[in-house]
């Protein structure tokens, strides 16, 4: 029986790179893999995208994996295009219908979660934004103690110059339907992660049947320990006959 083909989601302040140390692993097992371009522009305009990479660049089965906003856009996407038989979730959201990511946050302790956003993102405009709407980077700071604090100081750095920003809207934009609903699902939880606190993503998991496995990482936890990642994306093609 053919492997099911791999398609790695990123999120938000990071790109397809921050798959590599999974990627390369699943590769070597003789996975077809893809790590495509996540927009970052709402789940409204990143799901449909997504979804039509699958459907045009796939055949057969796929497990769909996503990482921190990443998992509200394969929640979105997964029934949108192609053949996706499981969903995997790596730190990340996994929401219901109407949820939202600040939403999905409340009174979790996430470092997000601030009365006054511009003490963790700087703001900056963007050519053709809907009124009000800006592009969100997280400061340095944000990087090093809550976001990549158990990676090596320069990979901060080298995370803090070369992010991806979220656009302020995608954070207010609610999830459609879920695929987890209809679909199969394994959870990757960070426990030290600052971001989506272990607690939001062990309440997620558990509303969404998923298996669970927890490692002492960052939120970040697919650079810093791929093999998590590796071995729940390996357990998720092997349920659905890879």
């Amino acid at each position: 029986m053919a492997l099911p083909t791999i398609v790695l989601v990123h999120g938000a302040w990071a790109d397809a790179a921050s798959w590599n140390g999974v990627a390369s692993v699943l590769q070597g097992r003789g996975f077809t893999v893809y790590a495509p371009p996540n927009l970052l522009r709402g789940v409204t305009t990143d799901a449909p995208y997504i979804a039509s990479f699958i459907a045009q660049r796939t055949s057969g089965p796929v497990v769909l994996v996503g990482h921190s906003y990443g998992g509200l856009v394969i929640t979105n996407a997964a029934l949108g295009g192609g053949d996706v038989k499981a969903l995997v979730y790596v730190d990340a959201f996994i929401p219901d219908e109407g949820d939202t990511t600040f939403g999905m946050l409340a009174n979790a302790g996430s470092a997000l979660d601030v009365p006054d956003p511009t003490t963790v993102f700087d703001v900056a405009g963007y050519p053709g934004a809907p009124q009000g709407d800006a592009d969100a980077f997280l400061k340095p700071d944000a990087v090093h103690t809550s976001f990549a604090q158990d990676l090596p100081e320069a990979d901060r750095w080298l995370i803090a110059a070369g992010q991806r920003p979220l656009t302020l809207s995608a954070n207010q934009i609610p999830s459609g339907p879920p695929a987890w609903k209809t679909l199969p699902s394994w959870t990757v939880v960070g426990t030290q992660d600052k971001i989506i606190p272990p607690v939001a993503q062990r309440r997620m998991a558990e509303r969404a049947g998923s298996t669970v496995s927890e490692v002492d990482a960052s939120h970040v936890s697919l650079i810093s320990h791929p093999e998590a990642a590796v071995d729940a994306v390996v357990a998720a093609a092997t349920a659905v006959g890879g």
